[in-house]
Parts: structure tokens; sequence; C-alpha cells
């Protein structure tokens, strides 16, 4: 079992907190690096989101 399927099933039925948690750490790399990274930081939001299950419930993926 990998690491991934191992973090997907400690956070199911808890995928908005998932969320939660991956927008405050991007968060916090956009303001220590002065948003000079902030698209790449989006995309890895969203990747990381997809992979735990949407966690912004509502939202439809952004597309590039």
């Amino acid at each position: 079992m990998s690491m991934m399927d191992k973090l997907k099933s400690m956070l199911k039925g808890h995928e908005e907190q998932a969320g939660k948690g991956v927008d405050k750490a991007g968060d916090m790399v956009d303001d220590k690096t002065q948003g000079k990274y902030s698209g790449q930081v989006d995309q890895a939001q969203d990747k990381l989101k997809d992979q735990f299950g949407r966690g912004d419930q509502g939202q439809p993926p952004q597309q590039s």
C-alpha cells in the first residue's frame, strides 16, 4: 500500500477538513514566497484536492 493510499484511507469522510488544510498550506507557501509561485501553488492545491476527494464541494475544478 502506497503512502497516498494510506492518506486517502485516513482522510475518508473528512474531505472538507483536508481541503481546508491544503488551502491553508498553500496560503502559507504563497506568503513565504511573496506570491512568486502562486500559479504553481494553485495547481498543486487543485491536484491534492482531487486526490483527496475534492475538499471544496460545490466548486468545479479550475481550468488552466
